[in-house]
């Protein structure tokens, strides 16, 4: 058995980077997260790291913006993660610098965890953000890093619980809002699952220069489908409201940040169908449930279930 990579996660205490640090941890990664010396004083943010040193994490004091301490951090490590944020995305060049000084690095994931940037008709402002990551693509390739890209598609996490509807703390019982026609199909993916995916890949020659997408067949569900699944789970028809994409389009234009880039994201998704509109070509991607059938993944109707 070959040795684990180590791994640093830079953005651990972020959204998807907390399930990120706690797959490696689980998985037996010697496991690194790069910490601002702020983030561990901090009262929420804290109480994660507490929670990361707890399962044998090791905090690495550094920052995004101190190539010094960038280099250092990276030099300990086998792989790099990164789950920076919307703002961050851009200063990820800051990464590729790093790694390239340290020089040994086997393998860097960009912070993706969404659409794959070079199948989007994103209109903006979403359309900006995936033209960043498809930047940070291009200068990873151009540097000649060794790379994985993770198509995670949407977090289970942020669009189930509300069935995409906006304003709202639970799925609806009444009525819902449909964007578009209803019938371009989506991708769930339930946090914990794409960390345990995302750290599979690491180690993994398939996975190399590659896109990793998350397409589990369970979890691929048009917005109508959606709705139906709902509407069964709850023994009850809702009365459906379909916004035309014209609608939408002029929504995104006239609300604020960073509601009109949630929209502009929603739009992508469920009714360009930005997902699943293209194959995954064995050149270019693999996905993550054929590679790892041995991943007990969580399926929409599982996750749909807590809120019944």
């Amino acid at each position: 058995m070959a040795e684990k990579s180590k791994i640093l996660i830079i953005g651990g205490t972020g959204y998807i980077g907390k399930f990120i640090v706690g797959a490696s941890a689980k998985a037996g990664h010697p496991t690194f997260a790069l910490v601002r010396e702020s983030t561990v004083s901090d009262p929420i943010k804290g109480k994660l790291v507490e929670t990361f040193k707890n399962s044998g994490v090791t905090l690495l004091y550094g920052d995004l913006y101190d190539h010094e301490s960038l280099v250092k951090a990276i030099k300990q490590v086998d792989v790099v993660i990164s789950t920076v944020g919307h703002m961050q995305l851009a200063d990820q060049v800051k990464i590729i610098a790093a790694i390239k000084e340290a020089g040994n690095i086997k393998r860097f994931f960009p912070s993706e965890f969404g659409n794959d940037v070079d199948h989007v008709h994103g209109v903006e402002p979403a359309k900006t953000a995936f033209s960043v990551k498809a930047q940070i693509r291009r200068a990873i390739e151009a540097e000649g890093i060794p790379h994985t890209f993770v198509a995670s598609n949407c977090f289970a996490g942020y669009f189930l619980p509300t069935l995409v509807q906006p304003g709202v703390t639970a799925p609806p019982r009444d009525k819902v809002i449909i964007l578009g026609d209803g019938n371009p199909r989506a991708i769930f993916s339930e946090e914990h699952d794409i960390g345990t995916f995302t750290i599979k890949a690491v180690d993994d020659p398939r996975t190399l220069n590659k896109i990793l997408y998350l397409r589990p067949s369970k979890n691929i569900y048009s917005f109508s489908e959606l709705v139906s699944l709902w509407e069964k789970k709850i023994g009850k028809t809702l009365e459906k409201i379909y916004v035309p994409e014209e609608k939408i389009l002029k929504d995104i234009q006239e609300s604020p940040i960073p509601i009109n880039v949630v929209l502009a994201i929603n739009h992508s998704v469920f009714v360009m169908g930005d997902q699943t509109n293209f194959e995954i070509e064995p050149s270019f991607g693999v996905e993550a449930s054929e590679l790892y059938p041995d991943v007990k993944y969580t399926s929409v109707e599982e996750y749909l279930a807590q809120f019944v």
